[in-house]
């Protein structure tokens, strides 16, 4: 049986609702960036009645190299994040690496999201779930889809049940992911899940000081979750992938998006039968 559907502001995530749509760079690369991305992919789900919510980091503590790019911070990146949520009028996601960021974050963010390195981290998916935000645990690579139930179980210790899973790949040998689309269905016993596409097609390391990956099949990737029932969607998009500051060899262009989006949706209507 499915979890129920949770609600992020007006929009809504689970069985019985459209498919959502999360979207928006790896990392802030500067507030009027963020606004304009926001902005454009806003229009874009509004022109196709798709939900939307704005995703971007303000610090990626999980990188290859000790020099790549991090972000603006805490501070300054939560700025950025609530001038978007104030002016573009969309709910807005970010992630979190510390416990001590889950109170601040949740104070301008509408979902606080758990990297897939983290997602054991206990004390961490509790100070998230205390915020009373969404929390977007993200499917561990090293873990089996029926262990995420165990992560969902310590976030409604405290309370919370407004809760997404989302799988982004799985460990397969040395440094290369594969997608098991049966951890959807799976994981949906547990929460709304979320297909990451563009995460999937990540090879960590790849690039010696940064990933790599293969940005060629995020569509095949995105257009395969939704036909296996994710109840949405997870892009990181740019308008100009190969200068993007952080994932430039997986992160989505701008371009295409409007016409991925269309092809899923059509997927999506289809199993709706």
């Amino acid at each position: 049986m499915p979890a129920p559907a949770i609600s992020i502001g007006t929009v809504r995530i689970g069985p019985g609702c459209g498919l959502a749509l999360i979207a928006g760079p790896c990392i802030i690369e500067s507030t009027d960036h963020c606004l304009m991305i926001a902005e454009t992919a806003k229009k874009i789900c509004e022109r196709l009645k798709m939900p939307y919510i704005f995703k971007c980091s303000f610090d990626k503590a999980n990188r290859t190299s000790v020099t790549g790019f991090r972000g603006p911070g805490l501070e300054s990146g939560l700025k950025t994040l609530a001038e978007v949520k104030r002016k573009i009028g969309v709910p807005v996601l970010t992630d979190i690496h510390l416990p001590e960021q889950a109170a601040p974050a949740g104070e301008v963010c509408d979902v606080l999201q758990i990297p897939a390195f983290l997602c054991r981290q206990t004390d961490l998916i509790v100070a998230a779930a205390k915020t009373g935000r969404v929390v977007n645990i993200k499917k561990g690579q090293f873990m089996a889809p029926e262990q995420m139930g165990q992560a969902v179980t310590k976030a409604r210790s405290v309370g919370n049940s407004n809760l997404l899973l989302t799988d982004r790949g799985t460990f397969f040998g040395y440094g290369r992911l594969v997608n098991d689309f049966a951890c959807i269905p799976i994981m949906q016993e547990f929460a709304p899940v979320v297909i990451d596409a563009t995460h999937s097609c990540q090879i960590p390391g790849g690039q010696g000081t940064q990933s790599g990956g293969l940005r060629q099949y995020v569509p095949m990737v995105a257009r395969t979750g939704v036909a296996a029932g994710a109840d949405a969607l997870f892009l990181e998009i740019h308008d100009r992938p190969d200068e993007a500051k952080s994932d430039p060899a997986t992160i989505f262009p701008m371009a295409g998006l409007e016409g991925l989006l269309k092809l899923c949706l059509n997927i999506r209507a289809a199993l709706a039968g």
